[in-house]
């Protein structure tokens, strides 16, 4: 990080400039948390090229529904991240991928369906570079305007925030463990500059720290960077500390996962969606993986404790066949904190 600040120290340095770039617009665009939320998708979301206006009967119906506080008790449509990276802390001395540009799998990705992708910038952790965001970032706008690229990178430094906002990225990935009790202040300094945020969580105390820091993008990971290994219901046990349907929080769940019953039974308990690394890479299931989760819709979060998990349901809200199996009980006394 010297190094990095010694070649960005003038103040006229773009990276220096994007920093102290303060957004003044009122109602910035919020690209990353759509993307999340997949309002293009909902019917009643202006932002849906489709949209009606609601009929009389329709707004009859939800001014009821909040009279008995059920405005937000709505279907809701999980989202999927794609970590794109060629190797991984998790897994030392391990290429598990091999290409080219970051920016070609991006573009794919999105292609399928994907509607995020994180772009790894970290060589010696990752095998990327801050190049490979550019690319990623230009990928991405040639396939859609809706969805959105994440820079990932072990930040410890303010400088790695103008990094992402000068290459373009819609949001940066910090991980609490690392900042600790400064992840406040790269929140406000990510708002001050309009680059939107998640925040890597694995134990209880951090994501009530997120949570507290007013953190609006919460990803729970299964994997522990301190001890540097996977607790894989570590994401399940932790469901339950977020807000319902439609609350100001959207949280992820990530870490491990290498198969669609994973994805789904995290969705299933209140997630609004999964961030998929390894499984994807060069995988020729990662169609299957991403049409499994997009294509149907989920209960409302106020019902994910009601033992309704194995039940699925398609994009019209009918009931879909579907195996649950081994589902650990959201009340572990082992969760690890």
């Amino acid at each position: 990080m010297k190094k990095l600040n010694e070649q960005h120290s003038s103040t006229s340095d773009p990276i220096r400039m994007a920093m102290g770039y303060i957004l003044e617009d009122s109602n910035p665009p919020m690209k990353l948390a759509k993307a999340l939320r997949r309002v293009y998708d909902d019917p009643d979301h202006e932002s849906n090229p489709n949209y009606q206006p609601k009929s009389e009967d329709k707004l009859k119906r939800e001014e009821k529904l909040l009279q008995y506080g059920m405005q937000d008790a709505v279907m809701r449509r999980g989202c999927f991240v794609v970590d794109v990276k060629r190797r991984s802390l998790s897994r030392p001395g391990e290429t598990f991928a091999r290409f080219d540009d970051s920016g070609m799998v991006s573009g794919a990705m999105i292609s399928l369906g994907a509607d995020v992708v994180f772009v790894n910038v970290d060589y010696q952790s990752y095998g990327g570079d801050i190049s490979e965001l550019r690319s990623a970032v230009k990928a991405v706008k040639r396939v859609s305007d809706k969805a959105a690229v994440v820079m990932k990178d072990i930040v410890v430094d303010e400088i790695q925030l103008g990094l992402a906002k000068d290459a373009g990225a819609d949001g940066i990935l910090l991980i609490a463990s690392v900042l600790g009790p400064a992840l406040p202040n790269f929140l406000d300094l990510a708002t001050a500059i309009g680059l939107e945020t998640i925040v890597e969580c694995h134990t209880r105390n951090e994501v009530q720290a997120a949570l507290d820091a007013l953190a609006q993008n919460i990803l729970v990971s299964n994997y522990d960077r301190i001890e540097q290994r996977y607790y894989p219901e570590q994401a399940y046990k932790l469901a339950g500390m977020f807000p319902g349907s439609g609350g100001p929080i959207i949280c992820l769940a990530g870490g491990g996962l290498e198969d669609t019953e994973d994805m789904k039974r995290l969705l299933a308990v209140g997630y609004d969606g999964v961030v998929v690394g390894r499984a994807c890479m060069g995988s020729t299931r990662a169609p299957e993986f991403i049409k499994a989760i997009r294509d149907r819709t989920l209960l409302p979060a106020e019902f994910s404790q009601w033992g309704l998990e194995n039940v699925e349901f398609d994009m019209d809200g009918n009931v879909m066949d579907g195996t649950k199996r081994n589902v650990p009980n959201p009340d572990d006394a082992n969760s690890f904190l």
